[in-house]
């Protein structure tokens, strides 16, 4: 049995107490801190910026997740990297051209990454996945978090697991939106080794995070 990386959106936090909430998580057994950066452009929500990147490094060692969900990209990926973003995730809608934006995040000595929503096509892959480190399926449409899983995404991570295996480069496919305990092993049984969760995770309070990865590894 395949034990996914967790990686909590912090989006699901306690924004009042951020910094407490990822030292909790980082205590609790997640594998990645996963940030979420909505500009109210490209997704319909505004979230947090590099300040609060900068800001949340010093509490935790684990790599942090950062997904780009804004646009234009390319004018904010120094500003991510130099906050303490480990990798870096973007749209390739938000380009205007997404390999030239892989190679300026790899230039930063980051780990680069793809997201593909809902709609997007893992054909959008075929000319990048040779350059990148992470694929992340988005399984609801970007914008918010508590959404219910798009069933139609298993298909879409098998195809992609299908690609990754191919290249025989240890990429890491990431899944989110909508993972709880139930769909995250349909998740990981489709090829995933990464779970994004955020309400799954927060559920409860500090003295439930434990217990809730876990369940979410499927180790209890």
């Amino acid at each position: 049995m395949v034990v996914p990386l967790i990686s909590p959106s912090i989006l699901s936090a306690d924004f009042a107490r951020l910094g407490e909430e990822v030292r909790a998580i980082d205590v609790a057994g997640a594998d990645w801190i996963h940030v979420d950066v909505m500009d109210g452009h490209f997704v319909p929500n505004i979230t947090i910026g590099p300040g609060v990147v900068k800001a949340l490094r010093p509490h935790t060692a684990k790599p942090l997740d950062v997904h780009l969900m804004i646009s234009p990209v390319d004018a904010f990926l120094e500003a991510f990297a130099q906050a303490g973003a480990d990798i870096i995730t973007i749209h390739p809608e938000a380009g205007p051209h997404a390999h030239r934006t892989v190679q300026a995040i790899k230039a930063l000595g980051k780990q680069a990454g793809i997201s593909l929503n809902p709609a997007t096509p893992a054909k959008m892959l075929d000319y990048l996945i040779d350059d990148i480190d992470l694929v992340l399926v988005m399984s609801v449409n970007p914008g918010f978090g508590g959404q219910s899983f798009i069933t139609s995404q298993l298909r879409k991570i098998e195809a992609i697991r299908k690609m990754i295996d191919k290249t025989g480069r240890p990429i890491h496919l990431e899944v989110d939106g909508g993972v709880d305990v139930d769909t995250a092993r349909r998740c990981v049984d489709a090829g995933a080794d990464v779970l994004v969760a955020g309400t799954a995770t927060f559920r409860g309070g500090p003295d439930h995070y434990a217990a809730n990865i876990a369940a979410l590894k499927g180790t209890v």
